[in-house]
């Protein structure tokens, strides 16, 4: 029985992503400077105290992206009595949040917050996950090897992966209606929400329309745009009239960006490159679907990629090797010096 994937996943895994992962040179998401994203790109913003909790937004987004049917029909409101995360089979979910102090129930929709320099993307060792120019975070499941590192590495616990799909299983998401966007027309939960909770358009423009609304009617916003900063910035953003721990969202994540935590590290390491090539090459053959991609699109991933590592790792050894040779010039010197002054002080004595 030859070598699965999994198992060869279980062997190397560890080793890959501590070594690998961040080191392909032209990797945006791996680079250690802040990345203010694409101009003119696109977001979301969520204004929770307009939201009706209808879940007509759940229903666009199952039918636009042909997604299967959920076990209880979209006008079955019960469940929101119970918080859901989403899946492989819903990209986003409605939740419901009651008060203790008797303040209004809020509704608040989740789903993949577009982060402007994804953690996703900067775990993603083969690329399969990147920030695009139009805002949202897209997927290439042809590039994927199954290795899940992406889940780990989101802070909003957003990707989700085909368990039941044996053969072929993927990493979902929304992936912002990437493809009708590029078409001018609108993401399909906005497109269809009734009460204008949801707005489309430049990221800019979002948050400025944010803050006219904080400025203009302050007592129905916390004073904070959510998405404005938080881990460098996401192109969905939110209001809310509650303090956004009461609404399942996270305030401890900070204002760094996920790279900013995974770009020094294994740079520190040049001779391990070398490993790379071996590596994406032996998971990429075992994860390769036949039925998918042309065998030529492979061969020239394959190669892209194993010509970037070549070059990455031939500027690291050079600069190893630059390093070597000065300091043993200098050690060279030290000893010459040594030597003089032993002899001047014999010739004084």
């Amino acid at each position: 029985m030859g070598v699965t994937r999994r198992k060869f996943l279980g062997w190397v895994g560890a080793a890959a992503v501590g070594t690998t992962s961040m080191m392909v040179p032209k990797a945006r998401a791996a680079s250690n400077k802040h990345f203010e994203g694409y101009p003119g790109s696109f977001g979301v913003l969520h204004d929770t105290t307009r939201c009706i909790g209808c879940r007509k937004c759940e229903e666009a987004c199952n039918r636009v992206n042909d997604l299967p049917s959920p076990a209880r029909p979209f006008d079955d409101l019960t469940v929101l009595e119970n918080p859901r995360r989403t899946s492989a089979a819903a990209f986003t979910v409605v939740n419901r949040f009651e008060s203790d102090a008797g303040e209004p129930v809020v509704f608040a929709k989740n789903q993949c917050n577009h982060c402007l320099e994804p953690a996703c993307a900067s775990a993603c060792f083969v690329r399969a996950l990147r920030k695009d120019k139009t805002g949202a975070v897209v997927y290439d499941a042809s590039l994927c090897v199954g290795c899940r590192y992406c889940m780990v590495a989101c802070p909003f616990n957003i990707p989700a992966y085909e368990y039941d799909e044996p053969l072929t299983p993927r990493i979902r998401k929304c992936h912002l209606c990437q493809f009708r966007i590029e078409k001018g027309l609108l993401p399909g939960c906005v497109e269809t929400c009734p009460t204008e909770a949801l707005a489309f358009g430049e990221r800019d423009r979002l948050l400025k329309i944010a803050r006219q609304r904080i400025d203009k009617f302050p007592g129905r916003y916390v004073d904070h745009v959510y998405g404005e900063r938080e881990m460098g910035g996401t192109s969905w953003l939110y209001l809310s009239p509650r303090p956004f721990n009461q609404i399942a969202m996270r305030e401890d994540l900070g204002v760094q960006p996920a790279s900013r935590f995974t770009s020094g590290p294994l740079s520190a390491v040049p001779i391990v490159v070398g490993l790379w090539p071996v590596l994406l090459t032996g998971i990429y053959a075992i994860s390769k679907r036949k039925d998918k991609i042309a065998q030529q699109e492979r061969i020239e991933a394959v190669a892209t990629t194993v010509a970037d590592a070549n070059d990455e790792m031939k500027t690291k050894m050079a600069e190893l090797k630059d390093k070597m040779t000065r300091e043993r010039e200098a050690m060279i010197n030290l000893e010459i010096k040594k030597a003089l002054k032993e002899a001047a002080e014999k010739e004084d004595a």
